[in-house]
């Protein structure tokens, strides 16, 4: 694990989930692969294994930096802008 000026940055506690799955894949009917979860603000989006990449995408349009597993039994978390477990 490395060391990540933008874990500090998180809200604390961490956000709720903003639901069970990813709300872009469920709209546009895909079936999402390994969920992650937004520390910044929640939002549950699918891994970059998905089509829609949607986690991903959530970093690029809202910049939110760190981002956990939302599988079970998971709990890395990732830093999109460092590009390492953190």
């Amino acid at each position: 694990m490395n060391a990540c000026p933008h874990v500090e940055e998180l809200p604390r506690p961490a956000p709720e989930p903003l639901g069970d799955t990813c709300p872009e894949c469920l709209a546009t009917g895909t079936h999402p692969v390994q969920l992650r979860l937004c520390l910044s603000c929640g939002h549950v989006g699918c891994c970059d294994s998905s089509p829609g990449r949607h986690a991903t995408a959530h970093f690029e349009d809202a910049g939110h930096p760190v981002m956990r597993s939302f599988e079970p039994g998971e709990s890395w978390r990732w830093c999109f802008v460092d590009g390492s477990i953190v």
